[in-house]
């Protein structure tokens, strides 16, 4: 048994990472709080099952009563879709969470640090955070912690509520390459369509194995981030989720909502206003980045492989 302050890897993980199989994290944070009951259940057996269907290992990550974890049991997973006592947490409350002995639903950057410290290489998630729109020095962690962190990262580029012009920039400021993965534009979450151009295209698995083995065989340390339009059948246009996103800004901002409350208020109105069919978006697009981050674990198994040392941690998959 691990003292609670180290990582828990399942054996299940532990045997994957051992015998070449490859592995695809999720955060657990998409199912404790950023999804409604029951539609949280809805999307964790799609993703995990668009991943095991492919012969790929997933693996959620989380804080479990203080023990920072890689891969989490079914009887675990149970109370953190009931999300009674689970607390949200980043890359800056892993000690807070574990010190406290809490569970704690891993956003993407503490997801991020805890592939980092697992050698689990893929993962799978929605959108990423970025620059807000409203105070624009508000930035996610996920931003930092992506520059930082060694991992292909696939999604369906940052969130709609956010400022995304300035989110490129800041990528592009921090070394982390956006590959569009059969665009060539930066995808809105809900929408395929930003008209951000992205810093490469891929339009296959094969393509995006030769452009990690040459971003990791540089040296390099950021993320990559792969970023795929949600599926044409449920994304919504450009100017549709433009129009609610305004809207839920202005109903942020006359109830006062302000810090780590406003993403929460932003999607629900966001969800309101575009009479559900941002959920449906939602839903869809996690399950296809689950499938495609499997894809790609696949054909990039020989490239991660290689062993990268980041501060004294040999991370292997």
């Amino acid at each position: 048994m691990h003292e609670p302050s180290l990582l828990r890897i399942l054996p299940d993980v532990v045997a994957a990472l051992s015998s070449r199989v490859p592995i695809v994290a999720l955060e657990s944070s998409v199912f404790a709080q950023g999804l409604p009951i029951p539609h949280n259940r809805t999307a964790a057996t799609a993703m995990t099952r668009a991943i095991s269907s492919r012969g790929v290992l997933p693996a959620i990550a989380a804080v479990v009563r203080g023990v920072p974890t890689m891969g989490i049991e079914p009887h675990e997973l149970e109370r953190f879709l009931a999300r009674e006592g689970v607390r949200k947490v980043s890359a800056r409350d892993l000690g807070v969470a574990v010190a406290a002995g809490q569970d704690g639903a891993t956003t993407v950057a503490a997801t991020l640090a805890l592939c980092t410290l697992a050698g689990v290489r893929v993962f799978a998630t929605g959108g990423i955070g970025g620059v807000h729109r409203e105070p624009s020095i508000d930035e996610s962690a996920d931003l930092n912690e992506l520059a930082r962190s060694p991992i292909v990262v696939v999604c369906a580029g940052a969130k709609s509520i956010l400022d995304l012009p300035a989110t490129v920039e800041r990528l592009e400021t921090l070394g982390i390459p956006v590959i569009g993965y059969g665009t060539s534009e930066l995808p809105g979450f809900f929408t395929a369509e930003t008209g951000l151009p992205v810093s490469g295209r891929a339009d296959s698995p094969g393509e995006v194995a030769r452009i990690v083995g040459a971003h990791f065989g540089l040296g390099r340390r950021s993320a990559i981030l792969i970023v795929i339009p949600p599926p044409a059948r449920f994304a919504l246009t450009r100017a549709r989720v433009e129009r609610a996103v305004e809207r839920a800004l202005k109903e942020a901002r006359s109830r006062g909502v302000r810090g780590a409350d406003v993403t929460p208020l932003l999607l629900a109105e966001v969800e309101r206003e575009t009479d559900g069919e941002s959920l449906a978006a939602n839903l869809a697009l996690l399950e296809r980045n689950a499938g495609v981050a499997a894809d790609i674990a696949i054909a990039a198994r020989d490239v991660l492989e290689e062993r990268i040392e980041l501060g004294g941690v040999r991370m292997v998959q």
